[in-house]
């Protein structure tokens, strides 16, 4: 399963430096939604549990718009039943599509962080390291797996745009709730507090659960 696994990997990211949709898209959403933070609170910056919540709220919806691309081409170009025909082990385009997404929500997040100290965060990152990068992993593992299990449901359907953020928005919740609340302390203007040792379990056992549950369903969505 290692070879199919690294060809479809490497078929999706030569896709993406061929075509720039998902990660451009994701970039500008997320700068632009920061930027509308700064002037539609009218405030210079934030800290605490606000610049938390903006930050998570603003990854997120960036993230669908990763999810809804996730499986475009396989759609478009037949991929689905080549794979289908193809004499490999049908998890194989879990977990190709869970490390894809998970790395275009990485590259995304280097980028939108740092945009987002730049525009909004009053305390800056320095104190927020290394607790800020080890919470969005922690989630972004969770977004990957809720990404790929959504998007192989909806890419069927002709309301995938409209089915993706109804299924992904309310599944992302704990993950949400997780991060926000584990990343408020790091982004206190009076100093950056220990992490919580409760909310990256939380995140740990929801990214673990919902990987199992959706390495075991994967293959009925592909016959779907």
């Amino acid at each position: 399963m290692r070879s199919a696994v690294i060809a479809l990997v490497r078929k999706d990211l030569l896709a993406e430096l061929r075509s720039f949709e998902a990660v451009p898209a994701m970039l500008m959403f997320t700068i632009s939604a920061f930027a509308l933070f700064h002037f539609g609170l009218d405030r210079s910056s934030l800290e605490g549990s606000l610049a938390s919540g903006v930050l998570w709220v603003t990854l997120l919806l960036a993230a669908v718009l990763g999810m809804n691309r996730l499986f475009v081409t396989e759609r478009e170009q037949g991929g689905f039943d080549a794979f289908l025909l193809a004499p490999v082990d049908r998890t194989a385009m879990f977990v190709a599509k869970v490390i894809v997404l998970f790395g275009f929500l990485v590259v995304v997040e280097v980028v939108a962080v740092a945009a987002f100290a730049v525009l909004l965060l009053e305390p800056g990152l320095g104190r927020a390291m290394p607790g800020l990068p080890l919470v969005l992993l922690l989630a972004d593992a969770g977004l990957a797996v809720i990404g790929t299990l959504v998007g192989a449901l909806a890419v069927q359907t002709r309301a995938r745009d409209l089915i993706v953020p109804l299924l992904a928005l309310p599944l992302s919740i704990p993950l949400l709730i997780a991060g926000a609340n584990a990343t408020a302390p790091l982004l206190a203007r009076s100093g950056a507090a220990a992490l919580e040792g409760r909310w990256l379990a939380i995140l740990g056992l929801y990214d673990v659960v919902f990987a199992l549950l959706a390495y075991a369903v994967f293959d009925y969505l592909l016959e779907d």
